[in-house]
Formats: C-alpha cells, structure tokens, sequence
C-alpha cells in the first residue's frame, strides 16, 4: 500500500519522498474512513511524526493536537495508542521549547 511505501522510504532516510505519500495515504483515510476512524488517526501521527522528524515542528503541532485529541475521544485517555500520541505530543512540544506542557503532558501519562 501508499503508506507502507512511506514506511519504508522513512527507514531509509528518504523523508521528503515519503510525505507525498503519507499525505495522500491521510487523504485517502480521512474520505474514505472519516476523521476519527482508528486508521485515520494513525495517518495523522505517521504524517506529524514524519513532520519532526524533518524539523517541520509547526506544521507537525496541529496534526499532533488532532490525532491526541481523537485517540482520547474514541479511545480514552488510558489506552495504549492515546498514551502514544501523548508522549510523542509531549515530546514535540519538548522540541518547540514548551518545557511546561511538555511536562504536564508527560505528568498526565504517569496517572
């Protein structure tokens, strides 16, 4: 598939090859899936975490915000998957130099 593609070109370092991909692959799911569709909600952290990865922290912010933010509405704030998005949120904000959130978002995994 489109995004396993992107998965591979990410392992190889080919980052700019791969965001074309990842984001037709969160296209495809956000019309065919809808918004809030676990798939959906796991494009949108593989595009934000390919967004860090290439130092494209602002753009990567909002889709960080939305994918915690769905995985707590339809998962919860416990489950494995939400506890994910919410370090890798934290840690982005860690790299934007938002030291506090990131410490409350990492104090909220440890309730």
């Amino acid at each position: 598939t489109i995004n396993n593609m992107a998965y591979l070109l990410m392992d190889m370092g080919e980052l700019q090859e791969a965001r074309p991909l990842l984001e037709e692959g969160l296209r495809g799911r956000r019309e065919t899936l809808g918004d809030r569709h676990p798939n959906t909600l796991s494009s949108i952290n593989n595009m934000a975490y390919l967004l860090m990865k290439m130092g494209e922290l602002q753009e990567a912010k909002p889709l960080c915000e939305e994918g915690l933010r769905g995985r707590r509405e339809t998962l919860g704030d416990r489950h494995p998957s939400t506890l994910n998005t919410k370090r890798g949120m934290a840690l982005l904000l860690k790299k934007m130099g938002e030291l506090q959130n990131a410490r409350l978002l990492y104090e909220e995994g440890l309730r």
